[in-house]
């Protein structure tokens, strides 16, 4: 690495240092998600116009026309709270996934692999089967107990193992999780049947500012603990002795960037379904990028996962519009491919 490449800032006894490469690929990584942004903002089956978008967004001044007006509705009531939740859950994802993979030293892991968004999604189905007309804001809480109780269940079985039986373990319970919600929809009546089916795909379409609002303060929130905490995962990933004998508290710390990657997934499955391959893939796709420290990989990251689930959205909705495809659905036909390879050409770094 080129000492060049680094700048230091310092203020009195403060000092940080900024790689200047990472911030140049989150840059472009993020150039890339605003281009993705305004491109969903204008496709679908009613095209809309770059000066309405401007004039929605209050960079050019409103226009007097009822064209104007019904694509600030359209834009309003569904696209932009759509948009905008997608980048969100594919950040919240990809954060997870990369957590998931640094806590565990498995680059396997992810939130489908150990059980906690089956788990999370389990709860969920059954709290929207037995209240339907439950407040929005009770999905999170409960869709957080069941992935907790996913993962601490396979963290206590797997205690010690190799990666491997840890896999195996995770794997093993997803199935059951997901065979227990399959029984549970086979006894659902068949007019509930159908919302349910849709919202496990992975969909986006009944996005609302309120679930907007309900994921990005979770985000903000686990977004900060992760990053306050890179720090101390750096110096563990240089070993359990020398993050010992440098005074890190290791049990706590993983005890809150697992808590943390619970709550992301728990709270983007309670409001867009069971979205896979994002935890998986993009904190791949992130190592291939020359990334600093585990802070800049974390924003990497998700950016990379807003980029994949946003795609996938747009793809799904336009493609074969006025038909919709659910976006788990596009994402498993585009992430399948993808994950197999990923894990060809890293196959020594598993």
């Amino acid at each position: 690495m080129s000492s060049s490449a680094l700048v230091a800032l310092r203020s009195g006894q403060y000092s940080i240092r900024i790689h200047l490469t990472s911030v140049l690929t989150i840059g472009v990584l993020l150039l890339f998600l605003l281009g993705l942004i305004y491109f969903a903002l204008i496709t679908g089956s009613e095209t809309i116009a770059t000066s309405s978008i401007l004039a929605y967004l209050h960079i050019e001044p409103a226009q007097p026309s009822l064209a104007y007006q019904y694509h600030t509705l359209i834009l309003d009531a569904f696209r932009a709270p759509r948009i905008t939740l997608a980048v969100l859950c594919g950040a919240m994802l990809a954060c997870s996934g990369a957590v998931m993979q640094s806590l565990t030293r498995n680059g396997l892991a992810d939130p489908s692999l150990l059980g906690v968004r089956e788990g999370a999604a389990l709860c969920v189905v059954a709290l929207i089967l037995a209240a339907p007309g439950v407040a929005l804001a009770w999905r999170p809480v409960v869709g957080m107990l069941g992935g907790l109780a996913s993962g601490v269940f396979v963290l206590l079985l797997a205690r010690g193992s190799s990666s491997i039986r840890f896999v195996m373990i995770g794997i093993s319970l997803s199935w059951f999780l997901s065979a227990l919600m399959m029984v549970l929809l086979a006894a659902t009546d068949t007019k509930d049947l159908q919302t349910v089916l849709i919202w496990l795909a992975g969909n986006l379409q009944g996005a609302t500012w309120q679930s907007v609002q309900l994921v990005a303060i979770l985000f903000t929130i686990a977004i900060i603990a992760l990053l306050i905490s890179a720090p101390s995962a750096d110096i563990e990933a240089l070993g359990d002795a020398l993050a010992i004998s440098l005074g890190v508290r290791r049990k706590w710390v993983n005890i809150i960037r697992f808590s943390v990657a619970i709550f992301l997934v728990a709270g983007s499955v309670s409001v867009a379904g069971s979205i896979g391959f994002v935890g998986l893939i993009a904190p791949h796709l992130a190592r291939f990028l020359p990334n600093y420290s585990s802070r800049y990989q974390l924003i990497s990251t998700s950016l990379i996962g807003a980029i994949l689930v946003l795609g996938a959205d747009t793809l799904g909705r336009s493609a074969f519009a006025p038909v919709e495809l659910p976006t788990g659905i596009v994402i498993a036909v585009i992430g399948a491919p993808t994950l197999i390879i990923l894990l060809w050409t890293r196959r020594n770094q598993l």
